[in-house]
């Protein structure tokens, strides 16, 4: 063996190492999965950095779904957090708690996106599967009431939803931490986990102050 072979540098072998993975991949479609509960709820404020590129292609169907199911989620719960924010006499915990969840939610909106696009999947569910149905999600008429409330009662009636809306998340979070293969999307269902299990004890309190 010619020893002038040898001394490798450690970034010559990791870069061999990322490309034999890359190789490995194998993407898979999402419509054969369903997922039990669909939600942000609220994400987690230390939610992945959307700058980072997705370069993980690894997945599996249970990935695509949970990105599939979580996008329209967290798009609701940004809604209701947005109805707060344009209502007067909102109590200032309230708004600071719907103000946080946009926060969180919007990005991770953009980076399941990216995700899917990246894995050459599409970014919506496949026909006949209604975000409605979804763990969590308020009905048309549960957003009818919320937009209707003023002040108290409507701070009170965003804090039953969101507990109910993050409750459905977490589901959802859970069932990709076990079966999801990509390891970006299964941190961010911890990240959501985490985030919204704190989120729901801070508004369980809210709502008994009120």
């Amino acid at each position: 063996m010619n020893k002038k072979l040898l001394p490798l540098s450690a970034t010559v072998i990791a870069a061999a190492l990322a490309l034999a993975g890359c190789a490995s991949g194998s993407g898979s479609g999402a419509s054969g999965t369903s997922m039990p509960g669909m939600d942000h709820g609220s994400t987690s404020s230390s939610a992945p950095s959307t700058s980072a590129p997705a370069l993980a292609t690894e997945h599996n169907a249970a990935d695509v779904t949970f990105a599939q199911m979580m996008i329209p989620h967290h798009a609701q719960a940004v809604q209701m957090s947005d109805m707060m924010l344009k209502k007067p006499d909102i109590p200032a915990e309230v708004t600071a708690l719907a103000t946080k969840i946009k926060a969180a939610q919007d990005p991770e909106i953009e980076m399941m996106t990216g995700w899917l696009r990246s894995w050459n999947e599409p970014t919506q569910l496949p026909s006949g599967h209604s975000s409605h149905n979804m763990s969590g999600m308020m009905s048309d008429d549960d957003m009818k009431k919320l937009g209707a409330a003023q002040g108290t009662e409507a701070a009170r009636l965003f804090l039953k939803q969101m507990i109910a809306h993050h409750e459905g998340a977490i589901m959802m979070a859970k069932t990709e931490n076990s079966a999801g293969k990509n390891t970006d999307a299964i941190k961010l269902s911890k990240d959501i986990v985490s985030a919204q299990e704190a989120e729901i004890q801070e508004m369980q309190k809210l709502l008994a102050t009120r």
